[in-house]
């Protein structure tokens, strides 16, 4: 049987709190989510932080640092930090969590975009916290700043961290950048690639636009890349199925959906998790484990972390 990496992407920074009781704020919650995650079937976490009171992203190495000591000690699922932190940041706050605790993982975004999260106003009309609806507001005049020297910075700044990059691409512009860092030897084999769909700005989530970042990819890398998609919102379990079906792994989380059927908010990251796991075994496939998702991405493993 093949086996499908799951990863659980368990708070992110698009998402508000005044969306689902759900979400994960604190650092107790962030842990004990990603816990529940690997437990259900997760064999990699993707992590974020918040601030405690309001829920605003937080992407000081300081906010991280709880959660990933709780993480490491009562689980062995693969750890990714987060460098995007959130779109309004600059490079040098983003990537700072992951140059401080060097993890396995560490996710890294491929290009500029437009980041339109202001739709969402038209669900949410009232808000726990006064920052929410101008971080929503703000996003139509946004551009998530990703520049060719802005990745070099992180690159070289990041290069001994023994970190593997999983690399978020939104459209097929990114997976040429990649292309471009690769042949300049500023990224090595195997990549671990993540083809993000249904974002504002980014590619849509038609399964012709799943087909044509998958064959672009294949095209520009042949056999020095493992796959994985993430579709967000309603596109998340339909894509998830679709790249599981055609030999990928697949993200879930409240990152990137709060949903788990029409109009049903998700309870918790778990129970993603254990709805994509059905998706995979119903397809003849088994979930990786965490050791084995260190194999097949050639991870460093959890005692070479900084946390």
């Amino acid at each position: 049987m093949s086996k499908v990496i799951i990863s659980c992407a368990i708070t992110g920074s698009i998402h508000t709190p005044s969306m689902s009781p759900h979400l994960p704020v604190t650092a107790e919650e962030i842990a004990d989510s990603a816990v529940d995650a690997a437990e259900a079937g997760a064999a990699i976490v993707h992590l974020h932080a918040r601030n405690p009171e309001d829920g605003r992203p937080d992407q000081t190495p300081e906010a991280f640092e709880p959660f990933l000591r709780s993480i490491k000690q009562r689980s062995d699922v693969v750890v990714n930090i987060t460098t995007g932190g959130a779109p309004y940041m600059n490079v040098q706050e983003r990537i700072e969590p992951a140059r401080v605790w060097q993890p396995e993982v560490a996710s890294f975004n491929m290009g500029s975009m437009n980041f339109g999260l202001f739709p969402m106003l038209k669900r949410y009309k009232t808000f726990k916290h006064g920052w929410e609806p101008a971080f929503l507001e703000g996003s139509d005049d946004l551009v998530f700043r990703n520049s060719f020297k802005d990745m070099r910075y992180a690159f070289e700044v990041l290069r001994d961290c023994g970190s593997r990059f999983e690399f978020e691409c939104y459209d097929t512009s990114h997976l040429h950048a990649l292309k471009y860092f690769y042949d300049e030897g500023l990224v090595q084999a195997p990549l671990f690639i993540q083809t993000v769909f249904g974002l504002l700005g980014g590619i849509g989530g038609h399964p012709d636009e799943v087909l044509h970042m998958k064959r672009t990819a294949d095209r520009l890398f042949g056999s020095d890349y493992t796959w994985s998609v993430l579709g967000a919102g309603r596109n998340q379990m339909p894509i998830a199925a679709m790249a599981a079906a055609m030999g990928g792994h697949v993200r879930v989380g409240l990152e990137d959906s709060l949903w788990i059927g029409h109009g049903e908010l998700a309870r918790s990251n778990a129970q993603q998790v254990f709805q994509v796991r059905k998706i995979i075994e119903g397809l003849g496939c088994e979930a990786a484990s965490p050791s084995e998702a260190r194999e097949m991405l050639q991870l460093k493993g959890a005692d070479k972390t900084a946390f």
